[in-house]
């Protein structure tokens, strides 16, 4: 089973994928925003991550950038 991190702080978005993705057989983690979706890649096996880029916190480039390094 495949393993995917939305992180999108559009709550609206997150549950639209979340619902289409576990009906297709995956298993979703949700983060609102960068530093929530670099702690869920540390600490879950993660296959695909789909970042939103303008989010609060932390925006989606640099997280993207800290869980690549």
């Amino acid at each position: 089973m495949y393993t995917i991190l939305i992180c999108d702080d559009d709550k609206d978005i997150v549950s639209a994928l979340d619902i289409y993705l576990t009906s297709e057989g995956y298993q979703t983690i949700k983060a609102s925003n960068g530093r929530e979706a670099i702690r869920a890649a540390e600490t879950h096996e993660v296959h695909l991550i789909l970042m939103d880029i303008m989010m609060p916190v932390m925006d989606g480039l640099d997280a993207t950038r800290a869980i690549r390094s």
